[in-house]
């Protein structure tokens, strides 16, 4: 039997033929030299869902659809005589929802391929497709290869030790050679994290380094978790609001400052240009987990799940740890989030286009090492009391106020009196 072989496309596909003619997986696994367990984690991990339902019935997933008696949930169409359960909207409209899990996917073939009640079954149906099992296998290979394989803290550590050291003139061989005993990573991992920005020493604090022609290599990254995209690209973002039918988006993004320096972490409410932001000390993911927990100490964990029920941010780094971000430390989910695809900032651009405010106030460039949370609040109070014409010429904090049946003080942002809006660098200096 192989071992340490990675499937093939063409052995997906022979996977997909065989479990629609309903051959067990112990004889798929024997026909292609794998092991039992191996064919069985391939199907229960990259199998996809899918919403099909039986011709001519009705998709209701709901495990109480047969004893329900709920009337009127469409409170649109309040002339609506029918009993909800024999309608499509049900599943997303009713408040006591619970789906109902096909018993036939916890046991094998774990998927709906060949299925002899594919035809009537109106339960979520679980797919084998080896295109899109083998395009998720080959971009969970490309994740896994790509970043810094050291976690956060031992990144902030090894900061700590190694760039004071940098600062006061000592090359990298120097350090290593003289402090065998303080580092887990190779010499060369330590130049390639200065020259991409991950410590605060920078190549241009050794001379040498500056020296030498740059290599055309793209800056490493690091990743708390490779695979934080899998079910939340913008392709899942978008199935998930179709089925949910929520406005309530939140736009998610960072400002940096001066490299290496203090940043901003963004969040903007989609539904009225209502923007919040955030100081932070570090752009990594614990100064954003660190935010996230203080507003949901804040808000409480309803008032938290009606604010941010969903939200898209980019593939920064400081956003990779999503576990951390949509669960509370109760274990309670507050929130998803979603990923942009790569380079397709235009995904979220009401964020990006409110930066432009920001960067009215505080130049591109400009350092925030000096900048407190109060300060940060005082901008963000004159750049949301700023009326827009796009909202029938209202200011961010009345839409908010009005939608949300909430005031915006509660996140220290204040109503300012049109004529006293200031949005240049000059606010920051008076204040």
């Amino acid at each position: 039997m192989a071992k340490n072989k990675h499937l093939t496309d063409d052995e997906r596909l022979q996977i997909e033929h065989w479990l629609k003619e309903r051959i067990s997986i112990k004889r798929i696994a024997a026909d292609l030299g794998k092991s039992v367990s191996t064919i069985s984690r391939e199907i229960r991990k990259r199998s996809v869902k899918s919403d099909k339902s039986a011709p001519g019935r009705i998709p209701n997933r709901c495990a109480q659809r047969r004893s329900c008696t709920v009337y009127s949930l469409c409170y649109d169409k309040p002339d609506c005589t029918r009993i909800c359960r024999s309608c499509k909207l049900c599943n997303n409209l009713c408040p006591a929802f619970e789906e109902e899990v096909c018993p036939n996917l916890s046991s094998p073939p774990y998927c709906c391929n060949g299925c002899p009640d594919e035809q009537r079954c109106t339960l979520r149906k679980v797919y084998y497709i080896h295109r899109s099992a083998h395009k998720a296998y080959r971009k969970l290979l490309v994740d896994s290869r790509s970043g810094v394989n050291i976690s956060e803290g031992e990144l902030l550590q090894l900061d700590a030790f190694v760039s004071p050291l940098i600062l006061q003139g000592q090359s990298i061989h120097h350090i290593t050679v003289n402090n065998p005993d303080e580092f887990n990573v190779s010499k060369k991992s330590l130049y390639r994290y200065v020259a991409g920005g991950l410590l605060q020493a920078r190549n241009i604090d050794m001379p040498r380094i500056c020296r030498l022609r740059p290599r055309k290599t793209k800056p490493i990254v690091h990743k708390v978790d490779s695979g934080c995209r899998i079910d939340r690209t913008y392709q899942d973002f978008k199935s998930f609001m179709e089925l949910r039918h929520t406005p309530a988006v939140v736009e998610m993004d960072s400002v940096i400052g001066r490299i290496g320096g203090k940043v901003l972490l963004t969040l903007m409410f989609k539904s009225c240009d209502f923007m919040l932001a955030f100081l932070r000390d570090r752009n990594n993911s614990q100064s954003v987990i660190d935010v996230f927990d203080s507003l949901y100490r804040l808000l409480g964990h309803d008032l938290f799940r009606r604010l941010f029920p969903v939200l898209l941010t980019d593939n920064g780094s400081e956003f990779s740890n999503p576990l951390a971000l949509e669960f509370a430390a109760d274990g309670h989910r507050r929130t998803r989030i979603f990923y942009c695809d790569p380079g397709a900032a235009f995904q979220k651009p009401n964020v990006e286009l409110n930066h432009e405010f920001i960067r009215k106030i505080l130049p591109k460039g400009s350092s925030f090492d000096e900048l407190t949370q109060e300060g940060i609040n005082h901008m963000m109070s004159h750049i949301n009391s700023y009326s827009r014409e796009k909202l029938g010429d209202k200011s961010p904090c009345e839409v908010f106020d009005y939608l949300y049946n909430l005031s915006s003080g509660i996140f220290g942002i204040n109503k300012i009196p049109a004529n006293e809006i200031v949005l240049t660098p000059l606010l920051m200096k008076k204040k």
